[in-house]
């Protein structure tokens, strides 16, 4: 299905491994202009076709970002300058939307990717109250294929009880979920379409994220 998209994918991907494997300043520059037409230029063109649809989904403002290619290595033992993958964010309404290109994978997402702390103290008081309700709604979603991190906490935090029935919830400092999927499937469907149709399944998300937002 041709949605004008067709070629980011395996164009990203191209670039990409061809990065990873010449990951220095001369080369990115050598190459520049086909960072700009192959990858730039349409992921920029697909945050404002997707963000337009967000806004008519959810009803509120949607602000897009294309990660910039550039990483920062100041702190880092890995002094490679470049990231070897194709990020854009969707964010509204409190929500963070996500996709993400790179050789071994096409991923969108949607969730909070980090609570604040006034979040986080209200998160905790959702799960002890209406925990039941949090998790069938996670689990509903994994049913149909989406993927959940592992909790970033390694112990149930104060003041819950170590043994909380949602114990794995209250672990987490932040949810979101992602769908996978491969170049035959965006061949079939259209790369627009494939992700309308996993932001579509990940509304729940929302809906259970509502009073943090």
């Amino acid at each position: 299905m041709s949605d004008g998209f067709e070629t980011l994918v395996p164009d990203a991907r191209s670039f990409l491994r061809d990065l990873s494997a010449n990951n220095n300043r001369d080369w990115f520059l050598d190459h520049k202009s086909r960072y700009e037409d192959q990858l730039k230029a349409p992921a920029l063109a697909l945050l404002d076709v997707t963000g337009a649809e967000l806004e008519k989904r959810t009803g509120a403002p949607v602000e897009t970002k294309l990660f910039r290619p550039h990483r920062d290595v100041r702190f880092s033992k890995d002094k490679t300058p470049y990231h070897t993958h194709l990020h854009m964010l969707w964010s509204g309404g409190g929500m963070g939307w996500f996709l993400g290109i790179a050789p071994d994978y096409v991923s969108a997402g949607a969730g909070v990717f980090g609570f604040d702390k006034s979040q986080l103290t209200t998160w905790r008081e959702m799960v002890d109250n209406d925990g039941d309700a949090i998790a069938a709604t996670l689990t509903g979603l994994q049913d149909k294929g989406a993927r959940l991190g592992e909790p970033e906490l390694k112990r149930v935090p104060a003041p819950f009880d170590k043994e909380h029935p949602h114990g794995a919830l209250l672990r987490r400092k932040g949810v979101h979920l992602w769908f996978d999927t491969d170049e035959a499937t965006l061949k079939k469907d259209g790369l627009t379409q494939w992700v309308s149709a996993a932001f579509s399944e990940l509304l729940p998300v929302q809906t259970a994220l509502r009073p943090l937002l």
